[in-house]
């Protein structure tokens, strides 16, 4: 893989094949899931799923050539956790049906992330998600670990289904990219651990259906949506949140699942099929729409561009779910500005 990257970067060799791995799956792992059937498609799913659970082995294998970083930097933190996010996500095909040597070495390589402390702000999640997949796979959890990035989140709450990333709120798509996904699988893990979890867990199941809600409203018919904040890069990844909705059914009662699937559409076109996006080799380039490398930041390499898979989450559902299977419907954006009379949209009432 090439590794394209700021000229102001450094070190971004030893932690872009981690990100790229740990962020491909995380997206594609609800697919890999569906159970087997006869079609061609499921067939192509079982061998990428059985090219996966090969990628992790040599990953996590400290004597393959291919054994990637979890420990040194901060970086590995990050990717560590899309990786066991998803394992999560992809619990038969992605851990059950490795062998013990490779869960034994998956399991090493991820508490080898332990000693990275993560900064005040998302990066909390990050460690959350690891030792909520440790905990999974019974491989004993860092409960401080855990926990903390739950607690930070509650705190950090600022109202109508937005987080602050850390103690201040900043206009960007970290609440899709990261904030609102791990949170809300963490809590699906251990919501029903103690009544304030189970609160709280409550509260972001209604928080993501009302983000799911902004989320579709700002996707225009062409797929564009505002270029705001840091991590454009990762392009059509920046509305995992409305995709998570959709994977786990809880979009607001006024997007409707085919509206999504062409709101989403729309993004992952826009995104994924502007010229320049791919270079000749297939790989893609930094950039939201093309090849614009002057979007990355330091932290932006080829590997970490691959959180766009988190946008296909929905392919997670089978055909028969009316994601699928219901027929073309306007999305919000179209309904308004074409003169349909909707009843106006409000803001998420915290509860007293």
């Amino acid at each position: 893989m090439p590794v394209e990257a700021s000229p102001k970067s450094k070190d971004r060799p030893s932690v872009t094949h981690l990100e790229a791995l740990g962020r491909v799956l995380c997206g594609l792992a609800p697919w890999l899931e569906l159970a087997d059937d006869a079609t061609s498609e499921g067939a192509e799913r079982a061998g990428l799923a059985a090219l996966a659970r090969s990628a992790l082995d040599s990953a996590t294998d400290p004597k393959s050539p291919d054994f990637l970083n979890f420990s040194r930097g901060g970086q590995p933190l990050v990717d560590a956790a899309f990786l066991a996010q998803a394992m999560l996500r992809a619990p038969t095909e992605l851990w059950k049906k490795l062998e013990p040597r490779v869960q034994e070495n998956v399991i090493a390589a991820l508490k080898s992330s332990r000693p990275i402390k993560p900064g005040e702000n998302n990066w909390k999640l990050f460690a959350t998600t690891v030792e909520v997949f440790l905990h999974v796979a019974g491989a004993g959890r860092d409960d401080a670990r855990l926990l903390e990035g739950i607690t930070k989140h509650a705190a950090w709450y600022i109202g109508d289904g937005l987080y602050g990333d850390g103690p201040e709120f900043h206009w960007d798509y970290y609440n899709a990219f990261v904030i609102q996904p791990m949170l809300y699988e963490a809590l699906e893990v251990v919501g029903d651990e103690t009544p304030e979890l189970k609160t709280f867990r409550g509260k972001v199941r209604n928080r993501l259906t009302r983000f799911a809600a902004i989320q579709e409203r700002l996707i225009a018919p062409d797929g564009t949506y505002p270029a705001i904040g840091r991590s454009l890069a990762y392009r059509c990844g920046a509305f995992q949140g409305l995709a998570l909705a959709a994977l786990a059914h809880r979009l607001p009662g006024d997007v409707s699942p085919a509206q999504t699937r062409v709101a989403l559409t729309a993004v992952i076109r826009r995104t994924l099929e502007a010229p320049g996006t791919f270079d000749p080799a297939g790989w893609l380039r930094i950039g939201v729409s093309g090849s614009q490398p002057g979007l990355g930041e330091t932290y932006i390499s080829t590997g970490s561009l691959y959180l766009c898979s988190a946008a296909f989450l929905p392919l997670g559902l089978p055909t028969s779910d009316p994601f699928w299977s219901t027929p073309t419907a306007k999305t919000t954006w179209q309904k308004v500005w074409s003169g349909e009379d909707l009843p106006a949209d409000h803001a998420l009432k915290s509860p007293k």
